[in-house]
């Protein structure tokens, strides 16, 4: 796979992203109101490093597998694939 390191460090940056996703924008309206655009400037690197770092943790704890499993417990599919592999057992 030729890609799949950067692929990897992607998903990591678009996880942590997507879960500050609510945090960005009062940090934004603070920078552009209090603050100067050099200091926004850099208060974004630290956010897009701070995404990164929590997307990284987010994988590396299975958190992910966590997020899929609630998912899974209310998709319609995965309900009637879960009763059918019981009535298999049974």
């Amino acid at each position: 796979m030729k890609f799949y390191k950067f692929a990897l460090l992607k998903g990591y940056f678009d996880k942590g992203y997507s879960v500050t996703n609510y945090l960005k924008y009062p940090l934004g309206f603070l920078g552009l109101k209090i603050f100067s655009v050099e200091w926004l400037i850099l208060s974004f690197a630290f956010y897009a490093l701070g995404c990164f770092i929590i997307g990284w943790i987010w994988y590396k704890y299975h958190i992910t597998d966590a997020e899929n499993e609630v998912i899974n417990r209310f998709n319609p599919l995965a309900y009637e694939i879960r009763g059918a592999i019981k009535k298999k057992k049974i």
